[in-house]
């Protein structure tokens, strides 16, 4: 019976305390995301893999990109399987994923194949990235940035070009809800710091629960000595957000620590990247999505600055439906054409 109510539990989307969040929980979207940066070369790719639940069946949102060629690949499969034991995410040969290998293939001129090794993961804590809300039931999103870093193993080929991508780091984090995605969202990512192994992340949206309706933001820094801060929970770390198309600007507290974080990009320069809509069985224009962006991050201990970095290879995501179709609509493509909706850089 424990283990029952258990997994009842955890098909509402949430995760006891010292819970893995990583595992699948059974929701309508199981979402996977991995960036690698190449700082010495300004590149950088991203893999994702969305395994989406209707009544039928699961399918997946795939993609591939890449920068600073403009190059955009994504794709509606029609299989999908995310792993309930542990981290792992198919659909069919097109996309295989687990905790230490990324192996993508959406055509001949868009692979992906890579081990990931010297994993710096998320610290074994209480909470994940979503903090206390990862214990909240029936949440429309949850967030879990598991890999801080890392190097990665292999080459990918973006375009037609062969990319290697020995020695990257890697960047990896989950997110799942019950419906897909909020109704808008904002997130970011950047390594290439003057310190390889500082990492930022940062997530936010309207969060809902029932008629309960909240906007959070979440900020996580990994600091070149190796600590992570997490802060954006309210009332004890609150994040304060102003964010746009083209810009981001964060500031959070705990107690003496603050981290503020400033990031820019041009909205020529995007991609609209598909969200999915898991009963439907298809996705639609959602995020517009910079994968060079620039992010420059403070952290003050005690009034004394702990940390100060800037990055010109962050990934800075600004998403709502909305918002992207009329961004698709304005470089003339349709929302209605799901395939269509990805637009590469101009």
């Amino acid at each position: 019976m424990t283990f029952r109510l258990h997994d009842i539990y955890r098909a509402s989307g949430a995760d006891l305390p010292f819970g893995d969040p990583r595992r699948a929980h059974g929701v309508a979207m199981e979402g996977y995301f991995w960036r690698f940066t190449l700082p010495d070369s300004d590149r950088c790719i991203i893999a994702l893999i969305g395994v989406n639940r209707s009544a039928e069946a699961t399918w997946s949102t795939l993609g591939l990109g890449s920068y600073p060629n403009g190059f955009l690949r994504t794709t509606a499969h029609p299989e999908g399987f995310a792993d309930p034991d542990k981290l792992g995410a198919t659909a069919g040969t097109a996309f295989q994923a687990s905790i230490d290998r990324v192996q993508v293939d959406l055509g001949p001129d868009a692979k992906l194949d890579v081990r990931i090794v010297d994993r710096e993961e998320w610290p074994h804590r209480p909470f994940g990235g979503s903090s206390i809300f990862q214990s909240v039931p029936a949440l429309n999103q949850y967030w879990h940035p598991w890999l801080l870093g890392g190097r990665a193993e292999g080459t990918a080929i973006v375009g037609g070009a062969e990319w290697n991508l020995d020695g990257a780091r890697v960047y990896g984090e989950k997110n799942w809800g019950k419906g897909g995605f909020p109704d808008s969202w904002w997130w970011g990512q950047a390594h290439g710091f003057a310190e390889p192994e500082a990492c930022v992340a940062f997530a936010g949206g309207e969060v809902t629960a029932g008629p309960l309706k909240t906007e959070v933001t979440a900020v996580v820094v990994r600091l070149p000595d190796g600590r992570v801060l997490r802060l954006g929970n309210p009332g004890v770390s609150p994040v304060q957000a102003s964010v746009s198309d083209e810009r981001w600007s964060l500031r959070g507290r705990r107690g003496r620590t603050t981290v503020t974080l400033e990031g820019t990009a041009p909205l020529g320069s995007a991609h609209v990247l598909p969200v999915p809509l898991p009963a439907e069985r298809r996705n639609i224009a959602g995020a517009i999505e910079h994968l060079g962006g620039r992010v420059a991050v403070e952290v003050r201990e005690r009034g004394h600055v702990t940390w100060r970095g800037e990055s010109r290879l962050a990934g800075l995501e600004h998403g709502g439906i909305e918002r992207a179709r009329a961004e698709v609509r304005r470089r003339g493509g349709t929302d209605e054409d799901s395939e269509a909706a990805p637009i590469a850089a101009n």
